[in-house]
């Protein structure tokens, strides 16, 4: 099959179906939230339309730690609800894609003056490992300061006292929330990127009866109907809701969190670290193919919500904690290869700093039926879309005409790896495909494994079409892939979030801007000026990336 109901050559038939159907549910956001309720209601038996005014996974969805984590730090604020729900989430999420969803072993170093002391690390690891029902292999350790040093060797040992090793699991958010979006698809849902809701319609009652919408593809007007709507649009919720003209009396607050990337020689950790920071706060540091990212802060902000900066506030604040921590690297502004910045849409409340707030999400219900859905954690995605299904579903005459929630058992990738054995043996056998078609690097074949999956099968065959060298004739095989099945619309789609290039592997796009470019234009029929426009896009992209500002974006 050359393309798939996923695909931006698809689009005119996406934007017919909105025009001429009333759905059950339209969803406007194209987040983790948003994809992970459109799965949940179209596998119940809902119909499901989901609009999104960039791509899917834009916002914080592909800004995060890029853990399904249980949330340790979370019992200091004694939120056991959340750390149960999160921690017992992440073995499912990791069972519906265990190529793409993996087991990381975390170490958590004891520090004189640090924030987590022997007694209450003990005693925390074993709440956490209760609470999240983890066995076996994947319980919490204890270690003394030989057998911490043994692990991470980086470590500074002159104020080190020990440390605690137990189970977290890594991701790539973006990824996720793609093939959510995607199986949603497969199974009869609408979805569009790039079409942005601009205003409501209501009926002679003031309920929501309408959504007005813009294809910013083609500049025209997209009009849906739907029974019931619900906003998960993150961080933009807030203006949603002034679209709905209604008040309320919650807010959101946003905080920033920036992540560092650093070539792997500079930071070479020998596995991801949990560690102190001289404020009171933690961070992680996470191996991942060539690099080590470090993160995060949680600082509030203000700015502007499309273009987040890192600024080098931001960036020296990290610098410094990696540099207390860990002996010798020493590293500074010039060592970091790329970054991000996203946004965390928490709940407001008086007298809390950015880092006490809840992550727990909330539901906000608008006397004109708008569903709003804010915080929340990318581990839960699953449980917010029950949680709003809840609602939508006490509002429907005929309920009982839909199923009970299915994805709990409903595998998000086909074919599907039914274990992290079957990942790596799947990971064995394209490393000898690939040696055999002249990429010897394993990197490539753990990158392929860990992004699509065995939909990788489908990528090598279409790399050998090319009449190009290897490196050059897969990537390119990608973009095709990504833009027949992954609806691949613009450049930084396929550099940022299908890809993950732009914080993994930064250089591969200078390297291949060119032919990416080339094959993209062809594909959808660019003119010179859209070509124009999309490397402008791309390139402002890269600049944010490797740029330290001195301040945020005001949105000005």
């Amino acid at each position: 099959m050359e393309t798939s109901n996923f695909s931006v050559l698809q689009r005119r038939t996406h934007i017919e179906r909105l025009e001429t159907n009333t759905f059950d549910l339209a969803i406007i956001g194209g987040g983790i939230t948003g994809v992970g309720i459109a799965l949940d209601a179209v596998s119940r038996g809902l119909s499901v339309c989901l609009v999104e005014k960039h791509d899917f996974a834009s916002g914080t969805s592909n800004k995060s730690t890029k853990l399904i984590h249980g949330g340790l730090r979370y019992l200091k604020n004694f939120e056991i609800g959340l750390v149960r729900e999160s921690g017992r989430e992440r073995a499912i999420v990791h069972e519906l894609a265990p190529h793409l969803v993996t087991p990381q072993k975390m170490l958590l170093p004891l520090v004189k003056g640090g924030t987590y002391g022997k007694f209450m690390t003990a005693i925390g690891l074993r709440v956490y490992d209760l609470l999240a029902g983890v066995r076996g292999a994947d319980k919490r350790k204890m270690l003394d300061k030989t057998e911490t040093l043994a692990k991470e060797p980086l470590l500074t040992e002159s104020t080190l006292l020990g440390g605690g090793l137990y189970a977290e699991y890594r991701t790539d958010d973006a990824r996720l929330a793609l093939e959510i979006a995607k199986k949603a698809s497969a199974l009869g849902a609408t979805l569009l990127n790039y079409c942005e809701v601009t205003g409501f319609k209501y009926d002679a009652l003031s309920k929501l009866e309408g959504l007005t919408c813009t294809d910013l593809i083609s500049n025209t007007t997209v009009a849906i109907k739907a029974k019931h709507y619900v906003s998960a649009a993150g961080p933009w919720v807030d203006q949603i809701r002034a679209k709905d003209s209604a008040t309320y009396k919650k807010r959101l607050q946003l905080t920033k969190g920036v992540h560092l990337v650093f070539p792997f020689e500079k930071l070479p950790v020998s596995q991801a670290i949990y560690f102190d920071i001289a404020d009171g706060r933690m961070a992680f540091a996470i191996p991942r193919g060539k690099v080590t990212y470090v993160g995060t802060t949680d600082t509030p902000y203000n700015g502007d919500l499309d273009r987040i900066a890192v600024t080098k506030a931001d960036a020296n604040y990290i610098l410094n904690a990696i540099n207390t921590t860990f002996k010798t690297v020493n590293l500074s502004l010039t060592d970091i290869e790329s970054n991000w910045a996203g946004l965390r849409p928490l709940i407001h409340q008086e007298n809390k700093s950015a880092s006490e707030l809840s992550r727990k999400d909330e539901i906000f219900n608008s006397k004109s039926g708008l569903i709003s859905i804010a915080g929340g954690k990318l581990t839960g995605y699953r449980k917010m879309a029950h949680r709003v299904l809840d609602v939508v579903l006490k509002k429907e005459a005929n309920a009982d005409r839909f199923k009970a929630s299915v994805t709990e058992a409903l595998t998000l990738v086909e074919p599907h790896l039914k274990t992290t054995e079957a990942a790596n043996k799947y990971q064995d056998t394209i490393t000898k495909t690939l040696s055999a078609f002249g990429l010897t690097d394993p990197y490539q074949a753990w990158y392929l494994c860990a992004t699509y999956g065995q939909q990788a099968d489908a990528i090598i065959a279409k790399a050998k079409t090319f009449n190009a060298a290897p490196t050059e004739a897969l990537i390119r095989a990608e973009l095709w892939y990504g833009v027949h099945f992954e609806m691949v619309t613009d450049l930084t789609d396929f550099f940022i979030r299908r890809t993950g290039r732009l914080f993994f592997d930064i250089a591969s796009i200078t390297t291949f801007k060119s032919c990416i470019v080339n094959d993209i234009s062809a594909y959808l029929g660019w003119t010179t000026t859209q070509t124009h426009s999309a490397i402008t896009k791309l390139d402002r992209a890269l600049e944010d990336a490797t740029t330290y500002y001195e301040a945020d974006f005001n949105g000005n």
